[in-house]
């Protein structure tokens, strides 16, 4: 078994900036060799469902604006470069950036967090069709739509880290 050092460095990030969440998972116990990605995305979901509502908060707004200014300047993490060139992101024509960034300002003062979407399989066109529908929605809903992506999110992260089990 990974040490606790050796976990939280391997998975601290899948969470995105929220390392809590594995070193919580780890102390938790219930892991088991072999690690998979259904393994281990089960024991660090428990743990983010657990966590207060603060601290979800905290974890949704660790998550970057959608083609926003951490992208635009490179400061994003490898994860959500990836994630966001792949969805076509990173080739935005001026009105389309424009159109994010709008929703992107609309929604973070809206919600307080920003819009978060598991974008692997998506285009720009779906992603914004999304944002533009979940603008509509109640804080509530929005929260709850919110943290399922993020868990989402995290699967496709160690799915991409760890097999399954045989």
């Amino acid at each position: 078994m990974l040490s606790r050092e050796d976990f939280v460095f391997r998975f601290g990030g899948v969470f995105e900036h929220s390392p809590f969440i594995a070193e919580r998972a780890y102390d938790a116990g219930g892991l088991t060799e072999p690690l998979t990605a259904s393994g281990v995305h089960a024991a660090l979901a428990a743990v983010f469902r657990a966590a207060s509502p603060e601290e979800r908060l905290g974890v949704l707004r660790a998550h970057p604006d959608l083609a926003g200014r951490l992208a635009i300047s490179g400061e994003l993490t490898e994860d959500s470069r990836k994630e966001q060139s792949g969805a076509g992101l990173d080739r935005l024509s001026p009105a389309e950036h424009a159109r994010f960034t709008e929703l992107n300002s609309a929604y973070v003062e809206k919600y307080g967090f920003p819009f978060i979407i598991a974008v692997k399989g998506l285009g720009k066109e779906d992603i914004l069709e999304a944002f533009e529908t979940r603008i509509g929605n109640g804080r509530d809903e929005e929260f709850a739509t919110a943290t399922a992506q993020v868990e989402k999110i995290a699967l496709l992260r160690l799915t991409s880290m760890l097999p399954e089990a045989e």
